[in-house]
């Protein structure tokens, strides 16, 4: 059971990353954007240490507080729930 909700974190996470690295294209592209509503509600579903990785990585969102402290502090939230409930 411990390795499927890892496994689910893992994949919600690089789903993000890859999220925010398209979105950062677009942006600079000046084309259709993801909607922060769906980036939010990947890193709430299990992606935050994805969407952490991708802010730093592709230097997106970081000027945005509701990103730069949102998703670290869903990421936090999620690590300290998957170190408690493994054994």
């Amino acid at each position: 059971m411990h390795e499927v909700v890892l496994g689910y974190i893992v994949v919600m996470s690089l789903s993000l990353v890859i999220c925010m690295g398209y979105d950062k294209s677009q942006a600079k592209k000046h084309k259709s954007r993801i909607a922060e509503k769906t980036l939010f509600t990947l890193a709430i579903f299990g992606g935050a240490v994805g969407g952490v990785l991708g802010m730093y990585l592709f230097r997106h969102k970081t000027r945005k507080n509701k990103f730069a402290f949102g998703f670290p502090l869903l990421a936090a939230v999620q690590v300290f729930l998957v170190v408690q409930i493994w054994p």
